[in-house]
């Protein structure tokens, strides 16, 4: 009544496939170095040398090589940097999390405060930022 199946199927795993496979650390190893990588071209464009050198030294720790250091700029309005730095730096956060990457998630919400910090602007004298 039905006929069989003559050729394999497209939904049949390729287990003996002649392309590199890597694996799901190696996965998150790469979006980590490039959101990194992102976060210190912004960081850089900010003028924020001491900041962007620890970024630096963890897109070369995941890379193996040290990154290639922003070289222009956008011209785009601090807070518009500060708005774009905050949001790399929250899924660098997330990825560093998902790889439990310690160091990584650590600098990474350190940067996020920083720049939640910038955004919000100076705070009262007496008063900590984020104190009620």
């Amino acid at each position: 009544m039905y006929e069989p199946i003559r050729s394999p199927s497209v939904h049949t795993p390729a287990d003996d496939a002649d392309f590199p496979h890597r694996s799901r650390e190696e996965e998150l190893d790469i979006q980590l170095a490039g959101h990194l990588a992102a976060l210190l071209a912004v960081t850089d464009e900010l003028g924020l040398g001491a900041a962007g050198d620890r970024i630096a030294e963890q897109v070369a720790r995941l890379r193996g090589a040290p990154p290639a250091r922003h070289a222009g700029l956008t011209d785009a309005a601090p807070t518009e940097l500060h708005r774009r730095a905050h949001a790399l730096a929250g899924r660098a956060l997330l990825v560093a999390a998902s790889r439990a990457d310690t160091t990584a998630a650590i600098l990474a919400a350190i940067r996020m405060d920083a720049h939640t910090a910038a955004l919000a602007g100076p705070a009262p004298s007496g008063q900590l930022v984020g104190a009620h």
